[in-house]
């Protein structure tokens, strides 16, 4: 009858506090996750959604699959690298552009990444480096090619153009006119104006600049998927006006989503 031999019911459950306790707390080495099954390990599997312990890219380790990641754990140098090295030897962008001056860009802005979910913050990642492939042909450029244009609008006097100066595409995202420049400059701290080849010269400041774009321009509309992203960067590309350069985004989107392992979503296109 049940009741009349409490014992060994009290002691089994004991034995599966015991397991449980010892799930929790996996005792993995350094850098390795416990993973909400208790195993230790990294990436995904581990890191990911219930992760109990060690460096889980959801916040405060405690396994509810939201928060922030570390972006450096993110890009990492193989991610980086598989962006670069696929632009050619001659390159302007190799040995200017580096995963370190990257991270020491986005630690300004603390913001970017860091979506309400894992997978949320991997596709943010994703679409970044997604434009800035196609901005500069896998970092091979610092500078676009065509440099006839100055770029000065005038009728914002709050920005202006300074002599023989000219405001056309520099950086991982190819930061253009005048405005964006004494903007960027002002919030990351150089003469954006008198000096707008410091973008092309300082590869710290260079992605700074990105990001200042992207955090002002682009990422509040990441949630509306990636095609969102495409209209606040270059609307023009929009509504059948560049297909094959929508088309372009939209596959280095793709792979970089893969290659972090998140789903790329919907709504691709614009």
């Amino acid at each position: 009858m049940a009741g009349t031999n409490p014992t060994p019911v009290f002691l089994l459950l004991v034995a599966a506090l015991a397991v449980t306790a010892s799930g929790q707390n996996c005792g993995c080495s350094s850098g390795l996750c416990c993973s909400k099954y208790g195993y230790c390990g990294t990436g995904e599997p581990y890191c990911g959604d219930g992760c109990q312990s060690g460096p889980c890219y959801s916040s405060g380790g405690n396994g509810s699959g939201h928060g922030v990641v570390s972006v450096a754990d993110v890009v990492t140098q193989q991610f980086f690298d598989g962006i670069i090295g696929q632009a050619a030897a001659g390159c302007e962008g190799k040995g200017f552009y580096t995963r370190q001056a990257f991270l020491n860009a986005a630690a300004k802005y603390s913001n970017f990444g860091k979506g309400a979910t894992v997978a949320d913050s991997k596709r943010e990642i994703a679409a970044f480096f997604a434009h800035v492939a196609h901005e500069t042909e896998n970092l091979c450029y610092k500078e676009e090619r065509d440099k006839s244009n100055s770029y000065c609008d005038p009728k914002y006097t709050q920005y202006p153009c300074a002599p023989g100066k000219k405001y056309y595409g520099r950086g991982p995202l190819q930061l253009t006119w005048n405005y964006n420049y004494g903007a960027a400059g002002k919030d990351i701290g150089f003469d954006g104006l008198n000096s707008p080849e410091t973008v092309s010269s300082d590869p710290t400041v260079s992605f700074k600049t990105a990001l200042w774009f992207w955090m002002n321009n682009v990422h509040s509309v990441i949630n509306q998927g990636f095609g969102a992203t495409i209209r606040a960067i270059n609307s023009i590309e929009c509504n059948g006006g560049n297909t094959a350069q929508v088309n372009d985004r939209i596959n280095h989107f793709k792979n970089y989503c893969n290659q972090l392992g998140v789903d790329p979503g919907t709504n691709l296109s614009c």
